[in-house]
């Protein structure tokens, strides 16, 4: 259940809109409530509710749930109570996602707050722009209309950010234009140095890093995320990619549209990722490599090559998903079989 002290909620809402939300088709009993309030768990929800299932892992909870509407694939509609309305769509998680946030939406920008931030006279600041306590706008900045910039957030010199983007407390953005639509969580850095040296003794020579980084349209960084920027060609961002916390992506990246990056990722510098990758939890990529468009890179894995388009890898170093698993269970049976000749 939403806590109200953090969250506001809109509604409540017809069957009918919440059908046309979703691209549902309306099935099961008819609604004991003319409109619904809320979005709940299965365990959690009534019949003012709206809730949803998508794993057959919840079916039991989803035969005994009270909730009053319930979003489902059509091959779990048959197992609903009878007492419940349906939305049935192929994609339900999907539905449940567009139905949430219209009952708790991104609340707009309520107008400029300007008096306990720090703005550089030749900065530019676009209407309904919300810069709250310790902000540091820095010469030269462009805000977009609409964006909110957290606490003690500091943009340098020269950032551009598009219309309606919400930037955490504490985040530090650098030699970067920011797209719009985009969600920076807490802590994200954007920008600072790439680790780049020349090795050597006595003493390590420092590249300069004179490149940017590109952050297009409805991208999200998790908290703690950061992104440098390119040493001369640019660290790119595609349009809808989407970082967990705690990634590193170095300079001179090139991530495409829609990627989905877990927790703990890191990204060497100058290795080109295409359109819609998945990379799971603390996978490790090197450096100078290209991953094709809708590769999956399974968590824990250790990328050492490219990676053709489409297909999945996993392991250390990463190999075709399939034949990484026949290794392991072809290890598997060798020990077991050693355990049993230590039996004898």
């Amino acid at each position: 259940m939403a806590d109200a002290r953090f969250f506001d909620r809109a509604g409540p809402f017809s069957l009918e809109t919440l059908a046309r939300v979703a691209g549902a088709d309306i099935a099961g009993a008819e609604p004991q409530v003319a409109e619904f309030t809320d979005v709940l768990p299965l365990q959690m929800a009534g019949p003012g509710d709206v809730s949803f299932i998508d794993n057959r892992r919840y079916v039991n909870a989803f035969r005994k749930t009270n909730a009053g509407l319930i979003i489902v694939a059509p091959d779990l509609a048959s197992k609903a109570p009878p007492e419940a309305a349906l939305l049935v769509t192929g994609d339900p998680y999907r539905g449940y996602a567009k139905v949430s946030q219209l009952f708790y939406p991104n609340a707009p920008a309520a107008g400029h707050s300007l008096e306990r931030a720090t703005v550089s006279p030749s900065a530019q600041i676009g209407e309904r722009v919300v810069l709250r306590e310790g902000a540091v706008i820095g010469d030269d900045c462009i805000i977009g209309d609409g964006c909110v910039i957290g606490e003690h957030t500091v943009i340098a010199r020269g950032v551009r950010l598009g219309d309606s983007c919400q930037i955490g407390p504490n985040c530090t953005l650098m030699c970067c234009t920011i797209g719009a639509g985009v969600i920076l969580h807490p802590g994200v850095r954007i920008g600072q140095d790439g680790f780049g040296f020349a090795p050597g003794a006595p003493e390590h020579e420092k590249v300069p890093q004179l490149g940017a980084v590109i952050v297009e349209d409805n991208v999200e960084l998790g908290a703690n995320t950061a992104v440098d920027r390119g040493a001369g060609p640019n660290t790119i961002i595609g349009a809808g990619t989407k970082i967990d916390n705690l990634c590193q992506i170095g300079h001179n990246v090139e991530l495409g549209r829609g990627c989905l990056l877990a927790a703990q990722v890191g990204i060497s510098g100058s290795t080109k990722v295409g359109n819609y990758v998945m990379i799971g939890g603390q996978a490790g990529i090197a450096g100078h490599l290209e991953i094709g468009d809708g590769a999956k890179i399974a968590a824990k894995s250790g990328v050492t090559k490219d990676i053709p388009a489409g297909m999945t890898v996993a392991g250390y170093p990463a190999i075709k998903s399939t034949e990484h698993w026949r290794n392991l269970a072809a290890v598997n049976r060798l020990r077991s079989k050693d355990r049993g000749s230590d039996d004898g």
